[in-house]
């Protein structure tokens, strides 16, 4: 998709949220801060005049988002006094979330309870409300790199996607909609009507792009509407259902569609086809040519990327845990503040002044007595409120190397390349790297935790080929490293570049029967440590015996036959995430 072609589908996703906020939920929008986001900032502000708007920054406290007690009026008071949070504030207009891929777990939490219900209850500092948020949400989504993601329960309430990369300065054109287009849209969104073939043609396509989420379909059939209402039409015509589709379906397609060849080979006898009635008539342009069109012009709209890491099939994962820079955790004296909570400052959390006033101000009229002086504040230990910090964990990579002549036969020189590779990428990301090879009888301990590259390096190349597989060895030596890592409050990830196929026992014993005899146990060994990891299967045909492995493990599962160290590496890298 063009700069022109992406700009255009951004104003007319504005103009058709301003025509249906609430239900449509609202906007994704990756970009960069420059001036095209500015300038489609500034249009879609101007789509909703005389409503209100209001950011919502990163580090918004639960207390601003959602209201609570407003200390200063009910000190002045003598009364609990309520204020009113962001979201009760933009009811009936937009908020802005800004740093999106970075919105705490909390916040994310609060905002889909929103727009699932449009409305919030409030229920904290000994104030019970429910007040009205019926409101758009802009996320702003700023992130480069593809470690940081918009919350997918929020994405998945939002119905449209928009990527701004592509837009340049010379791309940016008028809006073509104004207040009054908004406007007439508005008045006659309600009248517009859906036909029930035109329903199923959309929940037909979501099955094919492989979207799970019945919301899809549901914002979809809005933004059809929207679409026809802004074009005054009475109806949802075919040119609605692309829009629809392009705009809201396309960013959330999981697979591509089945080609002709696929599907003649694949197809079933289709059904006997009902009788229509005399009364009963499939609208013009409906039925399978429209289908095929809708399908077309979505294929027309994803992504080159997105198109690539379809048909590549992606990763299969299944069980990665955290992120590649450490497990978040919590702390009581460093890290990011998340809230306060209940607590002693005598245990050396730091105390938080103004929520223990909080907490201790809607009781003040019980704990006075007629012979108190004026304006005291009676505080009790339940009152203490201390804060919450996390920080996230030092992460370290930890390279099982199977070194064994099999291996060695096979892929090790590319083993050895791509790990080289993932050694310069932990080292930019400061993390420890460990390295642990397993041939002859032992699984030996090459590379304590470092963060020195050049050690790395060293051992990595020093490194022989040759003997048997001890592959159980490794596994427990992989597991009692992982563990300690664990214990020291650190965040393992577990790499291990093997075919699969172990012919030594831990005993010594030789035959790959012995040697799976040993894996139950030592696999069960590595799950109880809970670290996250990776088994890319080094043989030059993918087998079934590193697919078992990670299965038993419950880790991911890599396969390339046919992949160079540096693809290797981007493979790692882009499944670690």
């Amino acid at each position: 998709m063009n700069g022109e072609t992406a700009w255009q589908d951004a104003l007319l996703a504005a103009a058709l949220l301003a025509t249906d906020p609430a239900g449509l939920g609202g906007i994704a929008l990756r970009a960069r801060p420059g001036p095209v986001r500015d300038s489609w900032l500034e249009t879609t502000h101007e789509l909703f005049p005389d409503l209100p708007w209001r950011k919502i920054p990163q580090t918004v406290s639960e207390a601003r988002l959602l209201g609570g007690l407003d200390l200063a009026a009910t000190l002045k008071a003598g009364k609990p006094v309520a204020q009113a949070g962001l979201l009760n504030e933009c009811n009936g207009g937009v908020a802005v979330l800004a740093m999106a891929e970075r919105c705490q777990p909390t916040t994310a939490a609060h905002l889909c309870q929103a727009l699932d219900r449009r409305e919030i209850q409030v229920e904290r500092e000994g104030l019970s409300a429910t007040l009205p948020a019926a409101f758009a949400l802009l996320a702003l989504d700023e992130s480069v790199e593809s470690d940081e993601h918009l919350d997918a329960g929020l994405a998945e309430r939002l119905a449209f996607h928009i990527d701004l990369h592509p837009v340049g300065i010379r791309d940016l054109l008028d809006a073509g909609y104004g207040l009054e287009d908004i406007g007439r849209a508005r008045s006659r969104f309600n009248r517009i009507d859906c036909s029930d073939e035109a329903t199923r043609q959309l929940c037909t396509l979501c099955l094919v792009l492989g979207i799970d989420s019945p919301r899809a379909s549901l914002l979809a059939q809005r933004a059809a509407r929207a679409a026809a209402a802004l074009a005054d039409s009475g109806r949802v015509s075919e040119t609605e259902l692309e829009v629809a589709a392009r705009l809201v379906l396309a960013p959330r397609a999981t697979r591509l569609p089945a080609t002709e060849e696929e599907e003649q080979t694949e197809a079933e006898p289709p059904p006997p086809e009902p009788q229509e009635s005399e009364g009963e008539q499939q609208d013009p342009g409906q039925g399978e040519g429209m289908q095929d069109r809708l399908i077309e012009a979505t294929k027309a709209a994803l992504p080159e990327g997105l198109l690539n890491q379809l048909l590549q099939g992606g990763v299969r994962r299944s069980g990665g845990r955290g992120g590649k820079s450490g497990q978040m955790r919590r702390s009581r004296s460093r890290g990011r503040p998340t809230g306060t909570i209940q607590g002693d400052p005598r245990t050396g959390a730091r105390l938080s002044p103004v929520a223990t006033l909080q907490a201790a101000a809607p009781w003040q009229p019980l704990r006075r007595h007629a012979d108190d002086p004026p304006g005291q504040l009676k505080v009790q230990r339940d009152d203490f409120r201390v804060v919450r910090y996390r920080e996230r964990s030092e992460s370290t990579t930890v390279f099982v190397v199977d070194a064994s002549g099999s291996a060695a036969l096979n892929r090790l020189a590319e083993a050895k390349g791509a790990v080289e590779l993932l050694l310069a990428d932990c080292y930019i990301r400061r993390d420890q790297v460990a390295m642990i090879a397993f041939r002859g009888e032992t699984a030996d301990l090459l590379l304590p935790p470092t963060r020195s590259l050049v050690r790395a390096k060293r051992n990595l190349a020093a490194l022989p080929g040759g003997g048997g597989t001890p592959l159980a060895a490794a596994i427990e030596t992989a597991a009692a490293l992982a563990t300690s890592l664990v214990r020291r409050g650190g965040t393992p990830n577990v790499v291990f570049l093997t075919d699969g196929r172990g012919n030594i026992a831990r005993d010594g014993r030789q035959g790959r029967e012995a040697a799976r005899e040993d894996l139950p146990s030592v696999a069960a060994l590595f799950r109880e440590s809970g670290v996250r990891g990776m088994v890319i299967d080094t043989s030059p045909r993918p087998g079934s015996a590193a697919a078992e492995l990670a299965e038993q493990l419950d880790i991911d599962y890599l396969p390339l036959p046919h992949a160079d160290a540096s693809q290797l590496s981007e493979a790692v890298r882009a499944a670690s995430l």
